[in-house]
Parts: C-alpha cells; structure tokens; sequence
C-alpha cells in the first residue's frame, strides 16, 4: 500500500495495519470494560472484509451501518478501507422512512443494524430490496447475525489498492431541498486529520481519546480517526450520560476528546466535577456550536486543561478552522478572540466573500465564509448540481455561514446564509421540516426558524399559519413531527400566525420572523 515520503500512513486500512505491525497488543479501542487491540482489530476487520466481498462488495461499493457508538462501526470503517468500499454510518436518531431514504439513495449492498434497531429498519424492510441485512445483536429470522457473519471470513487483508482521490466515506447531511445529501469523503480528505491534532493538541501514541460524539456525525468518525492516526487508545461512549461520562474521563485517565459545548456544559452541572482528579486531561476540543465564555471560564478552571475550538461541515471533513489553545483566555488581554471561530488550519485557506458578486471584501466586514483545501469533500452523491452550488472555481467551498475576518486575520461567526439550526450539534434544516408540517390537514403555511436555548445553543421553532377554521394544538402538531422526523428535529415550540412576512417575491422574511428573538445578543445563531 502507498504511504508518504516520511512513511507515514497515507490512507485509512495502512493506518490499521502499521499499528497492527508496531504495536499489537496496544489497546485501540476500549468501552464497556472491554477492549480489542490494534492486533485483533486488524485480523477482526480481515474477516469482516473478506465477509463483504464475499456478498459481493467491491471497491466503490456502499456499506450502511446503523447503532450508537460501539466498536462494530469502527471495524466497518476499516473493513470497507481494506475492500476499497465506502462506509456510510447512518443517523440512529432518525425515524424509519429517513433511515431506508438514506440506505436506498447511497445504494448499499450491505446494512448492519444494530440490535436496538432491528424493529425499526423491519418497519421499512420492504423499501431496501436486494440490501443484505445483518443485526449486530445476534442473527434474526431473516438476518444473519453480525459476530457469526463476521468471523465466518477468511483472516486474509484484501490489499486493495486505495488512492487518494477514492471515496472512503460517505456522511449524509441533509440539505435546503428537505433531501438529505451523502457527502463524499475521500481518503486523501480522512488523511487531513493524520497530523493536525497531534500539532494543535498533543494527540499521540500514549493518549487516552474518548469518542464521546455519535460515530454517524463526522464529530465522532473524525475524531476516532484522529487517534487512530496516532495510534492511540479510543475510548467510545455508546451514549452520553453526562454524571456517566465524568466517572468514565476521571476512571480511565483520558488525557483527550472532543466535546461540544452543550455536553460539557451538563458535565460542569454533575455535583462534585470540580472535586474530581482531572490532572491526566491534557486537551479539549469543541465546536459544533460557540462557548459562551462563562462556560469556557467554568471549564478552564474545572478541567484544568488546554481548549480548542473547531470549525467545519461535514463537507470540509470537519475541522477547518480552529481557534488555538492560548486564544482561551478569558481574563487576558486576546479576551476578545473567545467570539471568534480561528484561523485556517494547516494547509488550507480561508476568506470572506460577498454570496452575490463572489468578490472578496475588507477585513471587518460580514460576507460568507468561504474555505479551500485538501479536506473539501469530493462532492455530493450522485448531484453534480448541488456539488458545483457549494465547491465554486478553484476548488472552494461555500459553508453558508455569514462572518468577518479581523485584521489578525482571525475568523468570525456573524449570522448564516442559509437558514441551518444547529440544536446541540445537530444540524437541522427547516425545509425539511417545514415539508412535515405543511402535510397535517390543518396547517395552511409554515416557516421553521431557530430560538435561543440555553442548553442547545438553539432549538427549532415552527410559526404555523393554520387552515382558515381550524384550530391545531401544539402538542397535536408535535406529535405529528416526531412520528415522522428524528427527535432533535422536531420543532420545541409552536406559534401561531395570521400570515408569514414575505417580501415582494414571495420569500419568506425568516430574519423577522428570528429578530425578537434575538435581540440583544451580538448574533442571530446559537
């Protein structure tokens, strides 16, 4: 396999096999008590290859997977690597019909389904003909069960060659047409993060990572790669329970993670955290949503550790854009840096462009940010379209976020162009939406926008105008949501309108509908 000048790993399968060779009976990956080595992943994800291939995957080829965080989807990340075959981890958070929506448009020959999932994807089994099934809670009537599945493969490494520019992963972002989109990640993009972490925060062979964030968001995939990349142990967490994960961090001496605001704002909430031995945590990294600096203040002097915030879409392979560790002072005289997101990281660019004319403007004024570099994605799935909306000559990638770079050539976070919420990491876009709601018979027009939550950061809102006559309750209109969207898309309160404000075109004026809501804070995202 190929691999750089220095010798270093240049794709996801040589990662696993160099530590397999060098360090063996290191511990990759521990949860629950358990662990498996780099050894015993490497021949467990031997089997689990030559099982793929053996129901026909090939390189190119998608490979679905559905749980929380477990050591499974870790061995299909590096299964599919060795096949040359694309891992596309889906969002257990969703209902049914968006989880055979995603399965069915990224074409998977192969669905692994985790055991608390099983009813759920029987629910839409008939929408996923000629897709294997495997439950990874044991074999069903219909489907194999994954262990027995797995190690019925030949322990022999596929060794198929991987470039560059082949797609590794598929992560699937839903985007202003109500359709979510497989963004296309390739080896060479997984690849950016080999080194950069070991640079902004020490990352390295004796860390101790926890991977706390859902392995479906690049949060979570990108940060176990991340110490995969170094060589290091990856503690994963099924899933977060803020009291649990304190008790795990201070038992199992993590020196590493990547939390999101939210998260570790509940952590600071546990009785006793600021009591407990947090002299082994060497550094954390955020994003997915700002830190209000009195959370940071209470984190700094809690944890007692280096901070760094991140930047990035799912399309930019997550980090982009990071605010380093000595910029997270909150009583010195760079205080004013804690609003910003950073500076571009190793290799990449950044800039601030005017959405309409394409022309850069000044240092000091808003426009959109704009970033380039080897970590934007390859494109989207199969929409040629919607790709050359978002990548534009020379290879850079609109995010949609409004901003402004200061004269330090700092970046920072103003407002958005499109119209995203992000709820705790989440992001949540209200066409899709607004698409459910305009379905119940008694809702004549609808916008969803973002409010302010304290814990969120923000949470949807729906602004219903109803059916002439009708009368629909909140909790009645709720309910329709959650029957049919993920739990974190559902809108967390309801008002009611005579008419939504549009301007002369007929496009929804949702920066009204948004400003009382904000007023007074110094930008309209949370």
């Amino acid at each position: 396999m190929t691999e750089t000048e220095a010798g270093r790993p240049a794709t996801v399968a040589e990662c696993l096999r160099r530590w397999a060779r060098q360090r063996p009976d290191h511990p990759a990956i521990r949860w629950d008590s358990q662990q498996i080595t780099y050894g015993q992943l490497d021949r467990r994800t031997n089997r689990l290859a030559q099982a793929l291939a053996g129901t026909g995957v090939e390189a190119g080829d998608r490979v679905a997977y559905l749980d929380k965080n477990g050591p499974e989807q870790l061995e299909l990340l590096f299964a599919t690597a060795k096949l040359g075959a694309v891992a596309c981890p889906v969002n257990y958070r969703l209902a049914p019909p968006e989880i055979a929506y995603i399965v069915a448009d990224s074409q998977a020959k192969v669905f692994v389904v985790g055991g608390e999932f099983v009813d759920a994807v029987a629910q839409v089994e008939s929408d996923l003909p000629g897709v294997l099934k495997v439950a990874m809670g044991g074999a069903t009537r219909s489907w194999p069960g994954y262990a027995e599945w797995r190690d019925a493969g030949a322990d022999a490494d596929p060794e198929v060659v991987v470039g560059p520019d082949d797609v590794a992963c598929q992560l699937y972002s839903s985007g202003t047409t109500g359709r979510p989109k497989g963004v296309e990640l390739t080896t060479a993009n997984l690849a950016c993060d080999r080194d950069l972490y070991a640079q902004v925060m020490g990352l390295g062979p004796d860390s101790v990572s926890v991977v706390p964030m859902p392995l479906y968001h690049i949060g979570g995939t990108g940060w176990a790669l991340a110490g995969f990349w170094q060589g290091a142990t990856n503690l994963i967490v099924r899933e977060i329970v803020p009291e649990r994960l304190v008790d795990l961090m201070v038992e199992e001496k993590v020196t590493h993670g990547f939390i999101v605001p939210a998260v570790i704002s509940f952590m600071l909430s546990v009785p006793g955290v600021d009591q407990r031995d947090w002299s082994h945590l060497q550094s954390v990294l955020y994003g997915a949503s700002p830190i209000s600096e009195a959370v940071l203040s209470a984190a700094v002097r809690t944890f007692g550790c280096r901070f760094v915030q991140a930047y990035g879409l799912t399309e930019s392979t997550g980090t982009i854009i990071y605010l380093p560790a000595e910029d997270h002072d909150p009583d010195g005289p760079r205080r004013h840096r804690l609003r910003a997101c950073g500076i571009p990281i190793p290799g990449h660019e950044a800039k601030i462009v005017d959405p309409l004319t394409g022309e850069d403007v000044p240092d000091g004024e808003v426009g959109e940010i704009w970033v380039c570099g080897p970590s934007v994605m390859a494109g989207y799935w199969r929409q040629p379209e919607q790709t050359a909306e978002v990548i534009r000559p020379g290879g850079w990638l609109r995010t949609g976020d409004a901003g402004y770079r200061d004269g330090d050539g700092y970046f920072y976070v103003h407002d958005r162009v499109k119209d995203m919420i992000v709820s705790g990491g989440e992001n949540v876009y209200p066409a899709e939406v607004e698409n459910v709601l305009m379905a119940h018979p008694d809702v004549a027009d609808v916008a969803v926008i973002g409010v302010p939550h304290e814990r969120w950061g923000e949470t949807p809102r729906a602004m219903v105008v109803p059916v002439p006559g009708r009368q629909p309750t909140e909790e009645a209109l709720l309910a329709f949501c959650r029957e049919r969207l993920a739990g974190f898309k559902c809108p967390t309160s309801v008002a009611w309108l005579e008419a939504l404000p549009r301007n002369p075109s007929g496009k929804v004026l949702k920066k009204d509908l948004r400003a009382p809501f904000w007023q007074g804070r110094d930008r309209m995202v949370g």
